[in-house]
Protein backbone atom coordinates (compact mmCIF):
# COMPACT_ATOMS: atom_id res chain seq x y z
CA UNK A 1 0.00 0.00 0.00
CA UNK A 2 2.88 2.38 0.80
CA UNK A 3 4.19 1.90 -2.74
CA UNK A 4 0.88 3.09 -4.22
CA UNK A 5 0.86 6.26 -2.10
CA UNK A 6 4.46 6.99 -3.03
CA UNK A 7 3.67 6.36 -6.69
CA UNK A 8 0.69 8.74 -6.49
CA UNK A 9 2.81 11.48 -4.93
CA UNK A 10 5.56 10.78 -7.47
CA UNK A 11 3.10 11.27 -10.34
CA UNK A 12 1.70 14.46 -8.78
CA UNK A 13 5.27 15.70 -8.35
CA UNK A 14 6.39 15.08 -11.91
CA UNK A 15 3.19 16.51 -13.43
CA UNK A 16 3.74 19.68 -11.40
CA UNK A 17 7.45 19.73 -12.23
CA UNK A 18 6.81 19.52 -15.96
CA UNK A 19 4.04 22.13 -15.77
CA UNK A 20 6.43 24.48 -14.00
CA UNK A 21 9.23 23.90 -16.51
CA UNK A 22 6.91 24.45 -19.48
CA UNK A 23 5.63 27.70 -17.99
CA UNK A 24 9.08 28.87 -16.92
CA UNK A 25 10.65 28.54 -20.34
CA UNK A 26 7.59 30.14 -21.94
CA UNK A 27 8.30 33.15 -19.74
CA UNK A 28 11.88 33.14 -21.06
CA UNK A 29 10.34 33.60 -24.52
CA UNK A 30 8.25 36.55 -23.33
CA UNK A 31 11.19 38.06 -21.45
CA UNK A 32 13.25 37.88 -24.63
CA UNK A 33 10.43 39.40 -26.68
CA UNK A 34 10.24 42.35 -24.27
CA UNK A 35 13.21 43.70 -26.23
CA UNK A 36 10.79 44.27 -29.12
CA UNK A 37 8.52 46.50 -27.01
CA UNK A 38 8.83 50.29 -26.82
CA UNK A 39 11.90 51.21 -24.82
CA UNK A 40 9.82 52.87 -22.10
CA UNK A 41 8.15 49.52 -21.35
CA UNK A 42 11.09 47.14 -21.72
CA UNK A 43 12.62 47.50 -18.27
CA UNK A 44 9.34 47.17 -16.38
CA UNK A 45 8.28 44.13 -18.39
CA UNK A 46 11.65 42.44 -17.90
CA UNK A 47 11.54 43.09 -14.15
CA UNK A 48 8.03 41.63 -13.95
CA UNK A 49 9.02 38.53 -15.94
CA UNK A 50 12.05 38.03 -13.70
CA UNK A 51 9.84 38.16 -10.59
CA UNK A 52 7.43 35.67 -12.16
CA UNK A 53 10.27 33.37 -13.27
CA UNK A 54 11.80 33.21 -9.79
CA UNK A 55 8.39 32.50 -8.26
CA UNK A 56 7.67 29.65 -10.67
CA UNK A 57 11.16 28.25 -10.18
CA UNK A 58 11.15 28.44 -6.37
CA UNK A 59 7.47 27.82 -5.62
CA UNK A 60 6.54 25.26 -8.30
CA UNK A 61 9.58 23.73 -10.00
CA UNK A 62 11.85 23.17 -6.99
CA UNK A 63 9.27 21.62 -4.64
CA UNK A 64 7.81 19.50 -7.45
CA UNK A 65 11.26 18.22 -8.40
CA UNK A 66 11.99 17.39 -4.76
CA UNK A 67 8.69 15.53 -4.38
CA UNK A 68 9.38 13.60 -7.59
CA UNK A 69 12.88 12.59 -6.56
CA UNK A 70 12.02 11.88 -2.92
CA UNK A 71 9.04 9.66 -3.69
CA UNK A 72 10.92 7.96 -6.52
CA UNK A 73 13.87 7.17 -4.27
CA UNK A 74 11.56 5.94 -1.52
CA UNK A 75 9.83 3.65 -4.04
CA UNK A 76 13.23 2.27 -5.06
CA UNK A 77 14.15 1.70 -1.41
CA UNK A 78 10.80 -0.04 -0.94
CA UNK A 79 11.28 -2.13 -4.12
CA UNK A 80 15.03 -2.25 -4.85
CA UNK A 81 14.67 -4.91 -7.56
CA UNK A 82 13.55 -2.11 -9.93
CA UNK A 83 17.15 -0.84 -9.96
CA UNK A 84 18.24 -4.05 -11.68
CA UNK A 85 15.92 -3.45 -14.62
CA UNK A 86 17.28 -1.74 -17.73
CA UNK A 87 14.29 0.52 -18.25
CA UNK A 88 14.71 1.96 -14.73
CA UNK A 89 18.41 2.62 -15.26
CA UNK A 90 17.66 4.47 -18.50
CA UNK A 91 14.80 6.35 -16.83
CA UNK A 92 17.16 7.50 -14.08
CA UNK A 93 19.61 8.79 -16.69
CA UNK A 94 16.82 10.85 -18.26
CA UNK A 95 15.77 12.11 -14.82
CA UNK A 96 19.32 13.26 -14.14
CA UNK A 97 19.35 15.03 -17.52
CA UNK A 98 15.99 16.63 -16.72
CA UNK A 99 17.38 17.81 -13.38
CA UNK A 100 20.36 19.34 -15.20
CA UNK A 101 17.89 21.08 -17.55
CA UNK A 102 16.06 22.36 -14.45
CA UNK A 103 19.32 23.80 -13.07
CA UNK A 104 20.22 25.23 -16.48
CA UNK A 105 16.92 27.13 -16.39
CA UNK A 106 17.99 28.71 -13.11
CA UNK A 107 21.09 29.98 -14.88
CA UNK A 108 18.94 31.47 -17.63
CA UNK A 109 16.85 33.35 -15.05
CA UNK A 110 20.05 34.82 -13.62
CA UNK A 111 21.28 35.82 -17.09
CA UNK A 112 17.98 37.44 -18.03
CA UNK A 113 17.90 39.22 -14.68
CA UNK A 114 21.30 40.81 -15.36
CA UNK A 115 20.64 41.43 -19.06
CA UNK A 116 23.35 39.00 -20.19
CA UNK A 117 21.00 36.63 -21.99
CA UNK A 118 21.96 35.90 -25.60
CA UNK A 119 19.13 33.57 -26.68
CA UNK A 120 16.47 34.63 -29.14
CA UNK A 121 12.80 34.01 -28.48
CA UNK A 122 12.89 31.30 -31.16
CA UNK A 123 15.76 29.53 -29.40
CA UNK A 124 13.76 29.64 -26.18
CA UNK A 125 10.78 28.17 -28.02
CA UNK A 126 12.99 25.27 -29.07
CA UNK A 127 14.35 24.93 -25.54
CA UNK A 128 10.75 24.74 -24.33
CA UNK A 129 10.23 21.57 -26.38
CA UNK A 130 13.03 19.69 -24.64
CA UNK A 131 10.97 18.74 -21.56
CA UNK A 132 8.35 17.33 -23.94
CA UNK A 133 10.94 14.87 -25.22
CA UNK A 134 11.95 13.99 -21.67
CA UNK A 135 8.30 13.50 -20.74
CA UNK A 136 7.63 11.17 -23.66
CA UNK A 137 10.75 9.11 -23.01
CA UNK A 138 10.27 8.82 -19.26
CA UNK A 139 6.58 7.94 -19.45
CA UNK A 140 7.13 5.34 -22.18
CA UNK A 141 9.94 3.77 -20.18
CA UNK A 142 7.87 3.68 -17.00
CA UNK A 143 4.73 2.31 -18.62
CA UNK A 144 6.00 -0.10 -21.28
CA UNK A 145 9.14 -1.17 -19.38
CA UNK A 146 10.97 -4.17 -20.83
CA UNK A 147 8.48 -4.70 -23.63
CA UNK A 148 9.78 -1.62 -25.31
CA UNK A 149 12.34 -1.92 -28.05
CA UNK A 150 14.76 0.84 -27.08
CA UNK A 151 15.94 1.37 -30.65
CA UNK A 152 12.39 2.08 -31.79
CA UNK A 153 11.92 4.31 -28.78
CA UNK A 154 15.00 6.33 -29.65
CA UNK A 155 14.04 6.62 -33.32
CA UNK A 156 10.47 7.52 -32.44
CA UNK A 157 11.53 10.24 -30.03
CA UNK A 158 14.07 11.52 -32.55
CA UNK A 159 11.29 11.74 -35.16
CA UNK A 160 9.02 13.43 -32.61
CA UNK A 161 11.79 15.91 -31.78
CA UNK A 162 12.31 16.69 -35.46
CA UNK A 163 8.57 17.20 -35.84
CA UNK A 164 8.58 19.65 -32.92
CA UNK A 165 11.55 21.49 -34.43
CA UNK A 166 9.93 21.87 -37.85
CA UNK A 167 6.62 22.86 -36.28
CA UNK A 168 8.42 25.58 -34.29
CA UNK A 169 10.14 26.82 -37.45
CA UNK A 170 6.83 26.89 -39.34
CA UNK A 171 5.20 28.77 -36.48
CA UNK A 172 8.03 31.31 -36.45
CA UNK A 173 7.62 31.83 -40.20
CA UNK A 174 3.86 32.30 -39.71
CA UNK A 175 4.39 34.83 -36.89
CA UNK A 176 6.94 36.82 -38.85
CA UNK A 177 4.77 36.97 -41.98
CA UNK A 178 3.57 40.53 -42.54
CA UNK A 179 -0.17 41.06 -42.09
CA UNK A 180 -1.95 41.69 -45.37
Amino acid sequence: MLHLYLKSLHIIGFVSWFAGLFYLVRMFVYHSEANDKPEALQEDWKKQYTVMQWRVYKIICNPAMMITWTCGILMLINSPYFLEQGWMQIKLVFLILLTLYHLYCKGIIKKQETGKDTFTSFQFRLLNELPTLFLVLIVLLAVVKDLLNFVYLFLGVLAFGMTLFFAAKAYRKFREKPND
